[in-house]
């Protein structure tokens, strides 16, 4: 069946990340062409998308980027891929800001590069537009850990605060996927780099910033540990 135009999307795959946690086994490309099963991590996050129904990426790339255009070029399983360079370090609010001005859509996902969340894009679309939203956070609920921070919302699952790292039975975190309207920054004074997470954490009552919660599955492959349990985790994705 052929796909409705009015369903396709568009989204940011942050992919300029340098992987220092991971230079004990990954040293030479950036963090996102880690090879899980020998294939880059990379791949699983543009087959997930084009799952969801996206048919144009914006790849925001920086450190060593010239290995993941030399190997994905300009298209990749039908979806059009284009390249917005960091010429240097802008942070992930910098490197969102700068992204967003190759998109087409008024509303835009975003996506890390070194993370991997089975989130529904359309159920998350729905309850964007519900709501109203100006940002909506993808978030995933966890058991017993202290290596990541918090989201905190209210009863209509808008943000009201992020929480630093902290030993919790349960809590919910950041799962690293987001819509945004294109506009976001706007009407914002805004260095060139800067920090995305400090943004939010500045703008809760300026910006209707909502959750969304999921019980996907969930791999962030940051660290040596959760790199490994991937090749193990996502064998039979692909």
């Amino acid at each position: 069946m052929a796909k409705d135009l009015k369903n396709k999307m568009e989204a940011i795959v942050l992919a300029g990340g340098l992987g220092t946690r991971l230079r004990s086994v990954v040293s030479d490309v950036p963090k996102p062409m880690a090879p899980i099963n020998g294939i880059p991590f990379l791949v699983y996050i543009l087959e997930y998308l084009k799952k969801n129904g996206v048919d144009r990426v914006i790849l925001s790339v920086g450190y060593k980027w010239k290995i993941i255009k030399d190997y994905f070029g300009e298209r990749y399983g039908g979806m059009k891929l284009l390249y917005s360079v960091e010429d240097e370090p802008l942070g992930t609010g910098g490197a969102i800001k700068q992204a967003l001005n190759f998109g087409k859509d008024e509303d835009i996902f975003i996506v890390n590069g070194d993370t991997f969340f089975d989130v529904d894009f359309k159920s998350l679309a729905a309850e964007f537009k519900s709501k109203k939203a100006d940002l909506m956070l993808s978030l995933k609920t966890m058991f017993n850990f202290d290596r990541y921070g918090c989201v905190e919302t209210d009863e209509e699952k808008r943000v009201v605060s992020f929480t630093e790292k902290e030993y919790r039975n349960v809590g919910n975190i950041n799962g690293g996927i987001y819509l945004a309207k294109k506009n976001l920054f706007e009407g914002f004074q805004l260095p060139d780099k800067f920090s995305f997470e400090t943004f939010m954490r500045e703008h809760l009552n300026h910006l209707a910033i909502y959750a969304f919660v999921s019980d996907g599955y969930f791999i962030d492959i940051g660290i040596p540990e959760d790199y490994k349990k991937a090749n193990i985790e996502l064998r039979d994705y692909l």
